[in-house]
């Protein structure tokens, strides 16, 4: 195996861990923000900040990772979810709700640093090997979501108080993460040398190809999470029991990352823009199906759907992205990316409890719909007006 897919095997790995914690406690927090919180439409909060800090990070972790090392950077990251974890744990033992908000927003911190995962795997990359790459790590959600949701019901009354062993399996899945980055061998991003001349972010975000590329990545993350919150809360609102929701969310990630192991290879053969509109498609079949019942069949084919559907809308989106910058451009460009996107999804994360609180299950659906309508267009307007279509072969 080479330096480079060492580094792409190693970063799936610790993009599997960062994973698995993260599914754990997306299907415990709106549930235990629910038994925390008084008013009831306040239970997606907890989830809303942490998506609202991974957005706040996405800048500084990348001025970090350019300045002191990708390495250093995602230790730095993985120790402050640490922190986090084990505030979690306090503030269920303790029952105070304003804790538990604290230790998920210190969680969402080391998220931002996980979303470059992806970045530094393309980077390390041959450009023909580059979309695979990202898959590969994107991938490594797949051991995530064969353990998370077993590791979330397993742990739900391992300690006195309830959930608080998921979050206990948290720190010590952080641990572990701290022991693979220490085998990673990353080149510094102030090593490399660009002799073009780097445009301004604003050029950048004109061209019609990275506005697509940031639509595609916030309308496919921000209904995911507008959905997959909700999901927990509205099976148990219709008496379906705690391990049959986490069945579902068992499904749902499967739908995520199994994809990953094909996702690159079906971009190079049929284009970016047609997985994204597949993507796009499949969404749109899962909000029928949640609107069509509430049976246990429904929000396992439905979620199912929806993880595979991020999954082409993520990828395609990510890797479109690609063809936005230079290398000169690159650090300034992904940054603003998961920005705007994780801005979006903690938008529809905490919309997602307020929703489902006020007016139902129906509702959080329309909006998806509505949502996934905006992106459609969008990429069907850069399909049709390039007379090189960006849908061409991509390696």
């Amino acid at each position: 195996m080479n330096q480079a897919r060492k580094a792409v095997f190693l970063l799936a790995l610790c993009q599997a861990l960062a994973m698995t914690g993260s599914i754990v406690l997306f299907t415990i927090a709106a549930l235990i923000g629910s038994t925390l919180a008084t008013d009831k439409s306040l239970a997606t909060l907890p989830l809303a900040l942490l998506q609202l800090a991974t957005m706040l990070t996405t800048i500084p972790a990348a001025l970090i990772l350019k300045q002191w090392g990708r390495k250093f950077g995602f230790i730095v990251g993985v120790l402050v979810g640490l922190i986090g974890a084990g505030l979690g744990v306090y503030a269920v033992f303790t029952g105070s709700f304003v804790l538990f908000n604290l230790a998920t927003l210190l969680y969402g911190i080391f998220n931002g640093f996980v979303g470059y995962y992806r970045f530094a795997a393309a980077d390390v990359a041959t450009e023909a090997f580059r979309s695979r790459a990202i898959s590969f790590v994107i991938a490594g959600g797949i051991l995530a979501a064969l353990v998370a949701p077993a590791l979330a019901t397993w742990t739900k009354d391992w300690l006195p108080v309830t959930f608080a062993g998921g979050l206990v399996t948290i720190a010590l899945l952080q641990l572990l993460t701290v022991l693979l980055l220490s085998l990673v061998d990353l080149p510094p991003l102030t090593q490399q040398k660009h002799l073009e001349r780097a445009r301004g972010l604003g050029a950048i975000a004109q061209q019609p190809v990275f506005i697509v590329a940031v639509l595609g990545s916030m309308v496919g993350y921000g209904v995911m999470a507008l959905l997959m919150t909700a999901t927990p809360l509205a099976m148990v609102a219709v008496d379906h029991p705690f391990h049959t929701a986490a069945a579902v969310i068992q499904w749902h990630v499967l739908g995520m990352f199994v994809p990953s192991l094909f996702t690159g290879y079906l971009i190079a053969r049929f284009g970016v823009l047609t997985i994204i509109l597949l993507g796009i498609g499949l969404n749109g079949v899962c909000m029928a199906i949640n609107l069509a019942g509430t049976d246990a069949s429904h929000f396992f084919s439905a979620l199912l759907l929806l993880g595979i559907g991020w999954n082409f809308m993520f990828i395609g989106s990510t890797t479109l992205l690609t063809q936005a910058y230079t290398p000169a451009e690159r650090a300034k460009t992904q940054a603003t990316h998961d920005f705007l996107m994780l801005s979006f999804v903690a938008f529809t994360t905490f919309l997602s409890g307020r929703v489902l609180n006020n007016w139902g299950w129906v509702e959080v659906n329309y909006i998806g719909l509505a949502l996934m309508a905006v992106a459609l267009l969008a990429v069907l307007y850069l399909q049709h007006g390039r007379s090189t279509p960006y849908s061409k072969q991509i390696s």
